[in-house]
């Protein structure tokens, strides 16, 4: 579904809608990052996704990971829950969704990188090499506190 991200921006249409996300914060042995190249937008993003109904917001962190890289996780923490107001993504249908994300430190416990219908690309990145990706600044945000480790989560 096509969609448009605003932030900041005062002409941004009103939210009518709040939905659970949830992303992964996965680190390897080596403290890379896996991230993901979107098929929808071209932007690197943790792997995530919607969390549906019957299923907690662990699971769905879990699922949309092996979903969309192939890597099996485990929930080891929190990194943060995301809400920020001013960050409003309007679809094509008429929902306009204030952001509302869950993002988890997690680690790997199987599976290997592998694209899907959601992800052009896979893989484990250095912290260093993740700064000249193109990526939407609230996702940024996440990436940044999960690698600062902080180990009260980010409410905000």
């Amino acid at each position: 579904m096509p969609k448009t991200d605003y932030l900041d921006d005062p002409s941004a249409p009103r939210p009518n809608s709040l939905v659970v996300g949830v992303t992964a914060f996965v680190q390897d042995d080596a403290g890379r990052v896996l991230l993901i190249e979107r098929a929808d937008n071209g932007q690197w993003a943790l792997p995530g996704g919607g969390q549906e109904v019957g299923e907690s917001t662990p699971a769905a962190a879990v699922r949309e990971t092996l979903e969309e890289t192939g890597i099996g996780i485990e929930i080891t923490g929190l990194v943060g829950i995301y809400s920020y107001p001013g960050h409003v993504i309007a679809y094509d249908d008429g929902e306009v969704r204030q952001e509302f994300s869950i993002c988890f430190r997690a680690r790997q416990v199987g599976g290997s990188a592998t694209t899907s219908d959601e992800s052009t690309q896979v893989h484990w990145l250095e912290p260093a090499a993740i700064e000249g990706l193109a990526m939407h600044p609230r996702m940024r945000v996440r990436i940044e506190d999960g690698l600062r480790g902080d180990p009260q989560p980010y409410l905000g």
